[in-house]
């Protein structure tokens, strides 16, 4: 999915994209937030996943990496955007082991505080996971 696909909107690449990497994202958003902030969830799949997520030239891992870094490096308040994320990288391919790395490489620019709570938040995602991988084994 890209830009290089003129015919499709961004309201459509968003919505591909995001039900890929966060299904139900869409729907979760409408039912929390819809009533203080009509169309905050289109808005939120429109915008962020089909102007940004879904541009095309770097990859939706990379990207998603990228989030994570600046997630982590803006510190704790970003937790439940961080744990989002995390798993939407993993959807996509990305490891554990990546996932860590980029967070402890966050350690200079958002200090030790930040760098330890990201990755607590990310080993909750993988601990989620594998819970899921043992009910499903």
């Amino acid at each position: 999915m890209s830009l290089d696909e003129p015919h499709i909107d961004s309201y459509a690449r968003g919505k591909a994209l995001s039900e890929t990497v966060n299904p139900g994202m869409e729907d979760a958003l409408r039912a929390r937030y819809d009533a203080l902030v009509p169309g905050l969830a289109e808005t939120v799949v429109d915008v962020a996943y089909g102007k940004f997520y879904a541009r095309g030239t770097v990859d939706e891992k990379t990207r998603l990496l990228a989030t994570i870094a600046a997630l982590a490096a803006l510190g704790g308040q970003t937790r439940p955007q961080l744990k989002v994320n995390v798993a939407s990288a993993r959807a996509v391919g990305a490891s554990r082991q990546e996932i860590a790395e980029i967070i402890f490489q966050m350690t200079l620019y958002g200090g030790f505080p930040a760098m330890i709570n990201a990755l607590n938040a990310a080993m909750e995602v993988f601990e989620e996971e594998d819970k899921r991988e043992a009910n499903n084994g």
